[in-house]
């Protein structure tokens, strides 16, 4: 029985759950901004596929009416995700520093994020389900890491406390 699943972890590392492949003919319907401008700030973010056929996320962090973040945000049939523990996100930024966020189910009020800097070149990057915190309109709760045993939501958000332009291209987010 130990062997069997020991072969089945193996088998689900080799086999990663893909959540978005980009391709030029991906459907991004279902990816959605979402900005400052809710609370009155003047945030700018768009999300397209690229000439390649990666994922776009770009735009401009503004600070005026006290603003200061754009997001984009996927939607998923919930899913379940036992046995696994990272997501795996391929992706070119451009430096700075984004989140990536998770919504276990979509009745919670709360998000689960880890913050990841870019380097500017393409790279993979493993987020560790175990130290993504939960947070709620940037503040972070006194609750456990993200538990990984389901997920309804993924996005990224940039908010580094600064006006900028911003540019991720995502070529997929996978877990592991």
């Amino acid at each position: 029985m130990l062997s069997l699943i020991h072969h089945l972890i193996v088998l689900l590392a080799l086999n990663p759950i893909v959540l978005f492949d980009f391709t030029t003919s991906s459907d991004i319907s279902k990816w959605r901004i979402t900005d400052d401008v809710v609370m009155g700030g003047r945030s700018d973010g768009k999300f397209q596929l690229s000439a390649n056929g990666n994922g776009l996320f770009s735009g401009k962090v503004s600070l005026e009416n006290n603003g200061g973040f754009s997001s984009v945000r996927y939607y998923l049939d919930q899913k379940e995700m036992k046995g696994l523990n990272k997501f795996v996100i391929r992706i070119k930024g451009d430096g700075k520093n984004y989140q990536f966020r998770v919504r276990a189910k979509r009745n919670e009020y709360y998000e689960y994020n880890i913050t990841f800097k870019t380097s500017g070149d393409w790279e993979t990057i493993d987020l560790p389900f175990n130290q993504m915190t939960p947070s709620f309109r940037g503040r972070e709760l006194n609750l456990p890491p993200f538990p990984g045993s389901n997920i309804s939501e993924i996005g990224f958000l940039i908010s580094n406390k600064k006006a900028e332009t911003f540019m991720l291209e995502i070529e997929s987010i996978k877990i592991q």
